[in-house]
Protein backbone atom coordinates (compact mmCIF):
# COMPACT_ATOMS: atom_id res chain seq x y z
CA UNK A 1 0.00 0.00 0.00
CA UNK A 2 1.00 3.33 -0.69
CA UNK A 3 2.13 5.34 2.11
CA UNK A 4 3.39 8.75 0.88
CA UNK A 5 0.47 10.20 -1.26
CA UNK A 6 1.66 12.27 -4.14
CA UNK A 7 -0.01 15.72 -3.78
CA UNK A 8 -2.61 16.25 -6.76
CA UNK A 9 -4.30 19.56 -8.17
CA UNK A 10 -8.23 19.74 -7.82
CA UNK A 11 -8.33 19.10 -11.62
CA UNK A 12 -6.85 15.78 -11.19
CA UNK A 13 -8.49 14.68 -8.34
CA UNK A 14 -11.89 15.58 -10.18
CA UNK A 15 -10.50 13.49 -13.50
CA UNK A 16 -9.66 11.00 -11.11
CA UNK A 17 -12.97 10.23 -9.13
CA UNK A 18 -14.58 10.71 -12.47
CA UNK A 19 -12.89 7.97 -14.24
CA UNK A 20 -12.90 6.08 -10.80
CA UNK A 21 -16.78 6.07 -10.63
CA UNK A 22 -16.70 4.83 -14.12
CA UNK A 23 -14.39 1.85 -13.65
CA UNK A 24 -15.50 0.67 -10.40
CA UNK A 25 -19.20 0.79 -10.90
CA UNK A 26 -19.62 -2.69 -10.95
CA UNK A 27 -16.90 -3.59 -8.19
CA UNK A 28 -17.72 -5.01 -4.81
CA UNK A 29 -17.96 -2.52 -2.02
CA UNK A 30 -14.25 -3.89 -0.32
CA UNK A 31 -12.59 -3.54 -3.80
CA UNK A 32 -13.58 -0.24 -3.52
CA UNK A 33 -12.33 0.54 -0.61
CA UNK A 34 -8.96 -1.02 -1.47
CA UNK A 35 -9.05 1.51 -4.35
CA UNK A 36 -9.14 4.45 -2.17
CA UNK A 37 -6.69 3.08 0.79
CA UNK A 38 -4.02 2.25 -2.42
CA UNK A 39 -4.80 5.80 -3.96
CA UNK A 40 -5.12 7.83 -1.27
CA UNK A 41 -3.25 6.29 2.14
CA UNK A 42 -3.82 8.18 4.78
CA UNK A 43 -5.45 11.07 2.89
CA UNK A 44 -8.24 8.62 2.96
CA UNK A 45 -11.22 8.55 5.67
CA UNK A 46 -14.56 7.50 6.75
CA UNK A 47 -17.36 9.18 7.37
CA UNK A 48 -19.69 7.95 10.33
CA UNK A 49 -23.24 8.78 11.40
CA UNK A 50 -22.63 5.66 13.91
CA UNK A 51 -26.01 4.42 12.76
CA UNK A 52 -24.21 1.27 12.30
CA UNK A 53 -20.44 0.87 11.78
CA UNK A 54 -20.94 -1.28 7.98
CA UNK A 55 -18.56 1.28 5.70
CA UNK A 56 -16.04 1.75 9.16
CA UNK A 57 -15.77 -2.38 9.14
CA UNK A 58 -14.86 -2.59 5.40
CA UNK A 59 -12.92 0.26 5.33
CA UNK A 60 -10.60 -1.46 7.78
CA UNK A 61 -10.63 -4.22 6.00
CA UNK A 62 -9.20 -2.23 3.10
CA UNK A 63 -6.99 -0.31 5.56
CA UNK A 64 -6.54 -1.22 9.19
CA UNK A 65 -6.48 1.75 11.47
CA UNK A 66 -8.78 4.45 8.98
CA UNK A 67 -9.33 7.39 10.12
CA UNK A 68 -13.26 7.36 11.08
CA UNK A 69 -14.49 10.74 11.03
CA UNK A 70 -17.72 11.54 13.58
CA UNK A 71 -19.37 14.56 13.97
CA UNK A 72 -20.62 14.85 18.08
CA UNK A 73 -23.25 17.40 17.07
CA UNK A 74 -24.14 17.80 21.03
CA UNK A 75 -27.76 16.79 19.95
CA UNK A 76 -27.04 12.98 19.64
CA UNK A 77 -28.87 10.20 21.53
CA UNK A 78 -26.97 8.57 23.88
CA UNK A 79 -27.19 5.15 22.18
CA UNK A 80 -25.39 7.05 18.66
CA UNK A 81 -22.68 8.04 21.23
CA UNK A 82 -21.99 4.46 23.04
CA UNK A 83 -22.19 3.08 19.18
CA UNK A 84 -19.64 5.42 18.06
CA UNK A 85 -17.73 4.83 21.84
CA UNK A 86 -18.21 0.52 20.77
CA UNK A 87 -16.82 1.26 17.77
CA UNK A 88 -13.51 2.72 18.92
CA UNK A 89 -12.98 -0.16 21.12
CA UNK A 90 -13.44 -3.00 19.33
CA UNK A 91 -12.69 -2.19 15.85
CA UNK A 92 -9.66 -1.44 13.78
CA UNK A 93 -9.87 2.05 12.93
CA UNK A 94 -9.28 5.19 14.42
CA UNK A 95 -12.19 7.22 15.31
CA UNK A 96 -12.00 11.35 15.32
CA UNK A 97 -14.77 12.97 16.93
CA UNK A 98 -15.45 16.23 15.80
CA UNK A 99 -17.02 18.78 17.50
CA UNK A 100 -19.14 22.32 16.12
CA UNK A 101 -17.21 25.87 17.35
CA UNK A 102 -19.93 26.59 19.74
CA UNK A 103 -21.37 24.28 22.39
CA UNK A 104 -25.16 23.55 22.39
CA UNK A 105 -25.45 26.62 25.26
CA UNK A 106 -22.96 29.24 23.24
CA UNK A 107 -25.36 28.67 20.55
CA UNK A 108 -28.78 28.81 22.49
CA UNK A 109 -26.93 31.73 23.41
CA UNK A 110 -26.31 33.80 19.89
CA UNK A 111 -29.56 32.34 18.24
CA UNK A 112 -31.75 31.46 20.82
CA UNK A 113 -32.99 27.61 22.22
CA UNK A 114 -33.84 25.11 19.93
CA UNK A 115 -32.89 26.80 16.57
CA UNK A 116 -33.49 22.87 14.87
CA UNK A 117 -36.70 24.28 15.50
CA UNK A 118 -37.36 27.19 13.88
CA UNK A 119 -33.89 26.90 11.23
CA UNK A 120 -32.45 23.77 10.97
CA UNK A 121 -30.79 24.52 7.60
CA UNK A 122 -28.81 26.73 10.32
CA UNK A 123 -28.68 24.35 13.02
CA UNK A 124 -27.05 21.56 10.44
CA UNK A 125 -24.79 23.94 9.06
CA UNK A 126 -23.28 25.19 12.35
CA UNK A 127 -23.14 21.65 13.91
CA UNK A 128 -22.46 19.63 10.99
CA UNK A 129 -21.58 20.95 7.50
CA UNK A 130 -19.22 23.40 9.17
CA UNK A 131 -17.41 21.00 11.50
CA UNK A 132 -17.11 18.68 8.80
CA UNK A 133 -15.47 20.77 5.87
CA UNK A 134 -12.41 21.72 8.70
CA UNK A 135 -12.05 18.57 9.45
CA UNK A 136 -11.39 17.05 6.27
CA UNK A 137 -9.47 19.91 4.97
CA UNK A 138 -6.06 17.62 4.92
CA UNK A 139 -8.16 14.62 3.15
CA UNK A 140 -8.21 14.51 -0.46
CA UNK A 141 -10.95 11.55 -0.56
CA UNK A 142 -13.56 10.96 2.11
CA UNK A 143 -15.87 7.68 2.01
CA UNK A 144 -19.78 7.82 3.38
CA UNK A 145 -22.41 5.05 3.52
CA UNK A 146 -25.11 6.59 1.25
CA UNK A 147 -27.27 3.91 -0.68
CA UNK A 148 -29.33 4.46 -3.39
CA UNK A 149 -32.29 3.04 -2.54
CA UNK A 150 -32.30 5.24 0.92
CA UNK A 151 -34.34 8.07 -0.87
CA UNK A 152 -34.71 9.87 -4.05
CA UNK A 153 -32.73 12.75 -3.34
CA UNK A 154 -29.79 9.63 -3.28
CA UNK A 155 -31.16 7.48 -6.10
CA UNK A 156 -28.14 8.76 -8.74
CA UNK A 157 -25.12 8.47 -5.86
CA UNK A 158 -21.94 7.38 -7.83
CA UNK A 159 -19.72 4.94 -5.92
CA UNK A 160 -17.07 7.23 -6.48
CA UNK A 161 -17.84 11.12 -7.46
CA UNK A 162 -16.55 14.55 -6.95
CA UNK A 163 -17.62 16.64 -3.73
CA UNK A 164 -17.65 19.90 -5.74
CA UNK A 165 -18.12 21.81 -2.84
CA UNK A 166 -15.16 20.62 -0.42
CA UNK A 167 -13.09 20.20 -4.06
CA UNK A 168 -12.52 16.17 -2.77
CA UNK A 169 -12.99 12.64 -3.69
CA UNK A 170 -16.14 11.18 -2.63
CA UNK A 171 -16.40 7.62 -2.61
CA UNK A 172 -20.24 5.77 -1.25
CA UNK A 173 -19.07 2.16 -1.78
CA UNK A 174 -22.44 0.49 -0.69
CA UNK A 175 -23.88 2.66 -2.98
CA UNK A 176 -25.55 0.07 -4.59
CA UNK A 177 -26.17 -1.98 -1.81
CA UNK A 178 -30.20 -2.34 -0.49
CA UNK A 179 -30.99 -2.81 2.89
CA UNK A 180 -30.83 -6.43 2.83
CA UNK A 181 -27.59 -6.14 1.92
CA UNK A 182 -26.57 -4.10 5.05
CA UNK A 183 -28.44 -6.34 7.27
CA UNK A 184 -27.07 -9.57 5.59
CA UNK A 185 -23.47 -7.69 6.09
CA UNK A 186 -24.20 -7.40 9.84
CA UNK A 187 -25.15 -10.80 10.46
CA UNK A 188 -22.40 -12.45 8.51
CA UNK A 189 -19.55 -10.31 10.15
CA UNK A 190 -21.22 -9.87 13.51
CA UNK A 191 -20.88 -5.49 12.99
CA UNK A 192 -22.15 -3.03 15.60
CA UNK A 193 -25.36 -1.27 14.87
CA UNK A 194 -26.50 1.32 16.84
CA UNK A 195 -29.96 -0.04 19.21
CA UNK A 196 -32.22 2.74 17.88
CA UNK A 197 -32.48 0.81 14.65
CA UNK A 198 -34.06 -1.78 16.63
CA UNK A 199 -36.51 0.39 18.16
CA UNK A 200 -38.38 1.76 15.30
CA UNK A 201 -35.70 4.24 13.77
CA UNK A 202 -34.62 3.67 9.92
CA UNK A 203 -32.02 6.14 9.78
CA UNK A 204 -30.71 7.96 12.76
CA UNK A 205 -29.93 11.44 13.17
CA UNK A 206 -30.06 14.16 16.20
CA UNK A 207 -32.61 13.28 18.66
CA UNK A 208 -34.42 16.59 18.01
CA UNK A 209 -34.86 16.16 14.82
CA UNK A 210 -35.54 12.14 14.18
CA UNK A 211 -38.93 9.91 15.36
CA UNK A 212 -39.68 6.05 14.21
CA UNK A 213 -40.84 5.42 10.74
CA UNK A 214 -44.28 4.39 9.81
CA UNK A 215 -44.93 1.27 7.60
CA UNK A 216 -44.71 2.35 4.44
CA UNK A 217 -41.94 4.74 4.83
CA UNK A 218 -38.65 5.13 3.15
CA UNK A 219 -36.01 4.94 5.45
CA UNK A 220 -35.52 8.63 5.99
CA UNK A 221 -39.06 10.00 6.32
CA UNK A 222 -38.22 10.02 10.67
CA UNK A 223 -35.59 12.70 9.56
CA UNK A 224 -37.20 16.71 9.80
CA UNK A 225 -40.34 15.06 9.86
CA UNK A 226 -43.18 17.86 8.29
CA UNK A 227 -40.61 19.34 6.23
CA UNK A 228 -39.55 19.71 3.14
CA UNK A 229 -35.97 19.49 4.27
CA UNK A 230 -34.37 16.01 3.35
CA UNK A 231 -30.93 16.14 3.52
CA UNK A 232 -28.35 17.97 6.41
CA UNK A 233 -26.61 19.45 3.98
CA UNK A 234 -23.45 17.61 4.59
CA UNK A 235 -24.26 15.44 1.06
CA UNK A 236 -25.44 18.33 -1.13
Amino acid sequence: MTTVQEERTTDELKALAEQAGRDLEDASALEILQWAAETFGKRFCVTSSMEDAVVAHLASRAMPGVDVVFLDTGYHFEETIGTRDAVDAVMDVNVITLTPRQTVAEQDAEYGPKLHDRNPDLCCKLRKVQPLEEGLKDYQAWATGLRRDESPTRANTPVVGWDEKRRKVKISPIARWTQDDVDAYVTEHGVLTNPLLMDGYASVGCAPCTRRVLEGEDARAGRWAGRSKTECGLHG
